[in-house]
């Protein structure tokens, strides 16, 4: 069998920046073996595959190179991409994911997905966080905490730029955090740190450092950048609940996002984050 693909620079308007997704058309015969497979393949974080719908425009469906998961951002934003790029979709659809119906407007090149309204979960120790990352307790703000828009991250406000791009995951530390906090998912325990000082490139700069069989870190991570908004507004961190939200430039991979969260901090209703999609490479898979 023979599936198309594209691979798609998500959360950027040019080749190589932000992060990159492989879309594979038309995927419902796949089992999931074969799905993560092909994500190891590419040492990519994560891939999507596309399927009918009977309720949405079109299905998709997320995977690590570990599991499926319900939904993910920048594949999001990619799979739009390459599907306007093929002519699947002509406009604003809507998706079926795992999370739910996922809303998509699409205006002058840029891709805007729905996020849905945000759950709070566990609050984590900031000591535990900083631990984890090695920093320590005082170069986080406020209390980290599980959030989601579709997808949990615990997001962590971080001091400065400085304490962020001195931050290192350490796996020793993993096992335990991930049992305590996590359900002992290693693979979606990792925190996601954001600094309010953007220094030009954002009103945010964030980074998520990944454990194996992930990269080491995500250039660009969509859903958690729609929890971190979320977050922020709801604890009374930001000022506005419309920002941009800038990552992985220090990997030479610059991406950005247009947030905007909906609702006041107490009773937000979702969050609408905005990127661009650049189709680097379209092709075939044989299997």
């Amino acid at each position: 069998m023979s599936y198309k693909v594209d691979w798609v620079d998500a959360f950027t308007d040019r080749p190589f920046g932000g992060n990159g997704c492989a879309v594979v058309h038309d995927a419902g015969a796949l089992d999931d073996a074969t799905c993560m497979a092909f994500v190891r393949e590419t040492s990519l974080v994560e891939c999507t595959f596309t399927e009918h719908s009977d309720v949405a425009d079109l299905k998709v469906r997320y995977f690590l190179a570990s599991r499926e998961i319900p939904f993910a951002g920048h594949p999001t934003i990619a799979t739009v991409a390459a599907c306007l790029h093929r002519g699947v979709l002509t406009g604003d659809c809507s998706l079926e994911t795992g999370a739910g119906l996922v809303a998509i407007t699409v205006a002058d090149g840029w891709i805007t997905m729905m996020q849905v309204a945000p759950t709070f979960g566990a609050e984590v120790p900031a000591a535990r966080v900083a631990a984890l990352v090695g920093l320590q307790p005082g170069d986080i703000v406020g209390q980290p905490q599980f959030t989601s828009t579709g997808l949990p991250f615990c997001i962590t406000l971080v001091r400065s730029l400085e304490a962020l791009r001195r931050a290192g995951l350490r796996p020793d530390e993993a096992p335990a955090y991930a049992r305590d906090f996590a359900g002992g998912a290693a693979d979606m325990c990792e925190p996601y740190l954001v600094t309010l000082d953007g220094t030009g490139r954002g009103d945010t700069f964030s980074r998520l450092l990944m454990l194996p069989p992930s990269p080491p870190e995500d250039p660009f991570t969509g859903s958690a950048t729609g929890a971190a908004a979320a977050y922020l507004w709801h604890h009374g961190l930001i000022d506005t609940p419309r920002y941009t939200a800038a990552q992985g430039h220090d990997l030479g991979r610059p991406g950005t996002a247009r947030v905007e969260v909906l609702g006041p901090p107490d009773a937000i209703t979702g969050v609408r984050v905005t990127g661009q999609g650049h189709v680097l490479m379209s092709g075939d898979l044989h299997l």
